[in-house]
């Protein structure tokens, strides 16, 4: 079940995204690890910066890049009735498609009970 810490948090991350002056270069990265971990990146100058940033921004174990952002977004959801359970995630043009296509892995993947757990957008996604 998603904290209310978290749910204010996600909150707050769309509200800037969507007032946030668009950049130019701008690139992002989200990276998911075991039990729930994740991080992300968003809005850096290059590729290369985005996966360091995204990987360090990781609260957990084993934690992988598993895609990179330029001028979209990404979202990642876990199944929320297994602490470690299944990840599914996913970069679209559009934020409720990455959420949408991010459960569908999901739950194709064996998640009961799926919610999305993460999403950020660039400067121009």
């Amino acid at each position: 079940m998603i904290g209310i810490r978290q749910f204010w948090r996600s909150a707050i991350l769309m509200c800037v995204l969507l007032v946030a002056p668009a950049t130019a270069h701008a690139a992002g990265a989200l990276a998911v690890g075991t039990c729930r971990a994740y991080g992300y990146s968003y809005d850096f100058g290059d590729i290369t910066a985005a996966r360091r940033a995204a990987l360090a921004n990781c609260s957990g174990q084993n934690c992988k890049v598993v895609t990179t952002m330029r001028r979209n977004c990404a979202a990642l959801a876990n199944d929320a009735s297994k602490a470690c359970g299944v990840n599914g995630w996913a970069v679209r043009p559009r934020l409720g498609a990455a959420q949408n296509e991010a459960l569908k892995l999901c739950y194709q993947r064996g998640g009961k009970d799926c919610v999305i757990r993460a999403f950020v957008c660039d400067g121009k996604g």
